[in-house]
């Protein structure tokens, strides 16, 4: 299995990641929204590939406290192909955000998860790997 940054090329493996992720997405659609992405230099996004596949990926944004000193990395999307789970895929992948995240002098790691049913064995690998359940989401959608 291997760990890298996504390219461009990408993009349409990473579509069908998000989907099985709950976002469904065209195509062109992603493409634009990774252009986006893929030149904000807040953004990384890492793919892990298994037997040539894309398998997994996972987005991350970098951000400030404001409630103390430093800066962190927040899980915004992370996903293991459906066929590839339970096989040490996104504990590798996490790993490898772990690593990233300290070598570039990030102090911590956060992400949000949805309270839904199909999301309770991701709660579980979170706290697995040391994530500690902090916080409740709100979001609110401007039309």
């Amino acid at each position: 299995m291997k760990i890298r940054e996504a390219t461009k090329n990408d993009v349409p493996q990473m579509v069908s990641l998000m989907e099985q992720l709950g976002y469904p997405t065209a195509l062109e659609q992603f493409k634009q929204r990774f252009e986006k992405i893929f030149t904000n230099p807040c953004y990384h996004t890492l793919i892990a590939e298994f037997e040539d596949q894309i398998v997994g990926m996972a987005g991350l944004c970098t951000d400030l406290f404001y409630e103390h000193d430093g800066s962190y990395v927040r899980i915004v999307a992370f996903v293991v192909d459906s066929k590839y789970r339970r096989k040490g895929i996104g504990k590798k992948l996490m790993q490898e955000i772990e690593s990233w995240a300290r070598d570039q002098g990030f102090i911590a790691i956060a992400l949000n998860s949805g309270n839904r049913k199909e999301r309770k064995d991701a709660h579980q690998f979170y706290l697995s790997i040391g994530f500690e359940a902090k916080s409740i989401g709100y979001g609110k959608v401007l039309t």
